[in-house]
């Protein structure tokens, strides 16, 4: 699994023009499904993104995770995250995880971080063309593989 997750100071997605999901402070995050992904990946990026410390603390550091700052967490599928460029300008999604496993792997993916945190975790709609807006704070942005734990 992959995710690319953005501190942000709001954060909205809406589908052909209804509003589905939102936040205020806190983090987006897209989250794209491999082919070799399973519940350990879960498990594993779930917790990592729930324990992430980007929120300033009172000295101005980054110290604190979304929890305890109670931000929200806006969740959007993102299968473009395991576009491959090796071979010319047209990605290639040969590494993402084919619609039935990665919607199956999505759905327990939110679950878990809803468990995790102890809140609802809004998304946007599987599949579907989504216009996302969203204010960066910082920008802060950082990029997590579960399959590059290292990187």
């Amino acid at each position: 699994m992959r995710a690319v997750i953005q501190r942000v100071k709001s954060a909205c997605v809406s589908v052909e023009g209804a509003v589905h999901g939102k936040i205020g402070r806190g983090l987006l995050v897209f989250l794209g499904v491999g082919k070799d992904d399973d519940e350990n990946d879960i498990e594993w990026l779930a917790a990592k993104i729930a324990k992430l410390r980007v929120f300033e603390d009172e000295q101005g550091r980054m110290n604190k995770d979304v929890l305890e700052t109670g931000g929200g967490v806006l969740l959007i599928s993102q299968f473009t995250l395991f576009g491959n460029l090796k071979k010319g300008a047209r990605p290639s999604f040969n590494d993402a995880a084919d619609p039935q496993k990665a919607r199956h792997l999505y759905g327990q993916f939110q679950k878990k971080l809803e468990a995790l945190l102890g809140k609802e975790i809004p998304t946007g709609v599987f599949a579907a063309m989504m216009q996302i807006d969203a204010a960066n704070d910082g920008p802060v942005t950082l990029i997590i593989d579960s399959k590059q734990r290292d990187f």
